[in-house]
């Protein structure tokens, strides 16, 4: 052996224990031949727990009880898609006839998911939480949700996310997911407080509006959401996943269909101009 060869770099400790530290998780724990989920082993799981579960134990770090698990399921799979009039559906459709690939189209429609489509759910539990709170400061209930109400409007504007749809005077989706709802407490996998709370919500909002305004997908999902213990910007995020489904479909639908560069209406609509009326460029 040579002396070049005897002589190795002394290795650096710190700076290999700095490099570990960059990117801590206690999310996975990956090596060589072994990747591990909050300490469960990914083969154990595979053909063991379902999508939902696994979103629960990536977010929560537990695996959710099997009711539980099937809640949010239901949540999940109950807000995929609601069609091309959807903005977010709409974009991916679009973004489809560019010549982007599905990974595009799906970005460009999630990235409209904001505070007005798509941020409903979040601002929903938002609401029920407040009204929680009221309640365990002392207030009743009706006080806690006409003073919540009030709040809300205050923050938000008339609109209260959760309630009443520009489409469905009854969305078909609410009233189920609050049946679920309902089976759960019942069995003692939830508490069934939100699911009190948001009703209340809705029937504060029928005594003051003199008409029905009744809970919609987002409003249900938010239940839900709250039942389950999940804090409200992860309502929007797991709105976000779930929806990604129906984007992906529509997405997927459009490349098959073809179509180059259609835009959100037939090209014979020409948009309203209501600028400047025609005139002439100033000449020196």
């Amino acid at each position: 052996m040579s002396n070049k060869e005897s002589v190795q770099a002394p290795v650096d400790h710190d700076a290999g224990q700095a490099s570990r530290q960059w990117w801590h998780t206690s999310i996975i724990d990956m090596k060589p031949g072994s990747i591990r989920y909050h300490g469960y082993a990914i083969q154990d799981l595979i053909g063991n727990i379902g999508f939902a579960q696994m979103a629960w134990l990536m977010l929560r770090g537990e695996l959710p009880s099997e009711r539980q698990g099937k809640l949010l399921e239901a949540a999940l799979m109950a807000a995929v898609d609601h069609g091309p009039q959807a903005p977010s559906i709409a974009i991916a459709r679009m973004a489809a006839t560019c010549g982007v690939g599905l990974n595009n189209a799906m970005a460009s429609a999630v990235n409209v998911l904001g505070d007005v489509h798509g941020g409903a759910g979040e601002q929903a539990v938002e609401l029920y939480q407040d009204v929680a709170a009221r309640i365990d400061a002392g207030a009743s209930q009706d006080e806690a949700v006409r003073a919540g109400l009030d709040a809300f409007i205050d923050l938000h504007g008339k609109f209260v996310s959760g309630f009443g749809h520009r489409f469905h005077h009854l969305d078909p989706r609410a009233p189920r997911l609050l049946q679920l709802v309902d089976e759960a407490a019942a069995a003692g996998a939830v508490s069934g407080r939100y699911a009190v709370i948001a009703r209340a919500i809705e029937a504060e909002l029928a005594a003051r509006k003199g008409k029905g305004i009744p809970m919609n997908i987002d409003g249900a999902t938010a239940v839900i959401y709250a039942e389950l213990g999940f804090p409200a910007p992860l309502a929007r995020g797991l709105f976000c996943l779930s929806r990604s489904v129906g984007i992906l479909a529509h997405a997927w639908e459009q490349t098959n269909q073809g179509g180059r560069n259609k835009g959100p209406i037939p090209r014979q609509y020409i948009p309203v101009y209501d600028g400047h009326p025609p005139r002439d460029v100033p000449q020196e």
